[in-house]
């Protein structure tokens, strides 16, 4: 492209050719021009704002930090309340566990005193002027949520301990015989001294004679471990369960037994039929629970 100047200070005209190069100079040159006098207006209004007074901008830039300040101390303040009044509901359900935990460690025969620290027992004195309190810090907050935390991990040790009473007393209530080993409304024959119903003689009974059909299901009186499971000159079909502890139960007079030596057997559990065999005069269970034999 050609520029033709004419003017009339020049006795003749000028003829200027334009180049893309020429093109690309003179964008750059503008660019470059207007870097530097932007970096030269903020460096000049900014940080020499005092010595060419423009105090006005410096109010601007203070007033725009102090109000930043003010919102950011708001908010932590705000936030701190809510922390407080979220620490004191947490601490208030700490005291209601406490209760919780002394009436389980009651019900499981423990002293709640003995679950207390040594020094719990001494009676907490406290008194002093009333000074008002003052708005909650960072600092304050932090050591009240340790203490919290000290005292949850402490109640958590408490409560594993009554759970572990609770355990082994519900283990301890399962071996014992308690459930009926057969679904009737009573017994024909209680244990004590009776008249032998084959002699006619004064003798021990060592049980409890259930009267039922043959065929009805007996189940064990509580878990335990089969330790005999056939047949008996007396006691005709008989099973015997070890439920520990020295404690035992005897299921006699079967028709048919569910269950052999070494089976481990839960309460409930079918471990035979009722039947007349050995000695006996009709279809009975007999049952007898003793303790060290």
């Amino acid at each position: 492209m050609h520029l033709i100047l004419v003017s009339n200070r020049m006795a003749t005209a000028r003829t200027i050719t334009v180049t893309p190069k020429l093109i690309l100079g003179c964008l750059a040159g503008l660019f470059a021009l207007m870097i530097a006098l932007s970096s030269l207006f903020s460096y000049v209004t900014v940080r020499h704002a005092a010595e060419i007074q423009l105090p006005f901008l410096q109010k601007l830039i203070r007033a725009i930090t102090f109000e930043d300040s003010q919102r950011n101390q708001e908010y932590v303040k705000e936030n701190l309340k809510v922390m407080a009044t979220k620490l004191g509901e947490m601490q208030a359900q700490l005291i209601r566990l406490d209760t919780l935990g002394d009436r389980l460690a009651t019900q499981t025969g423990i002293r709640p005193q003995d679950l207390k620290p040594a020094n719990a027992n001494v009676k907490d004195g406290r008194g002093g002027p009333l000074i008002l309190s003052e708005e909650v810090t960072p600092a304050d907050l932090s050591r009240a949520v340790e203490e919290l935390a000290h005292q949850v991990e402490v109640r958590t040790d408490t409560l594993s301990l009554i759970e572990s009473q609770l355990f082994d007393e519900r283990v301890r209530k399962s071996f014992l015989p308690t459930t009926l080993p057969v679904n009737v409304q009573w017994n024909a024959s209680a244990f004590g001294w009776r008249v032998d119903p084959f002699t006619g003689m004064r003798a021990m009974h060592e049980g409890v004679d259930f009267p039922a059909e043959v065929g009805t299901p007996i189940v064990a009186a509580a878990a335990g471990r089969v330790v005999f499971a056939e047949r008996h000159p007396e006691y005709g079909f008989l099973v015997e369960i070890d439920h520990g502890n020295d404690l035992t139960t005897r299921y006699a007079h079967a028709s048919k037994l569910m269950v052999k030596e070494g089976d481990v057997v839960k309460r409930g559990q079918l471990i035979a039929e009722v039947g007349s065999t050995g000695r006996s005069t009709g279809p009975h269970l007999h049952f007898e629970t003793r303790f060290r034999g």
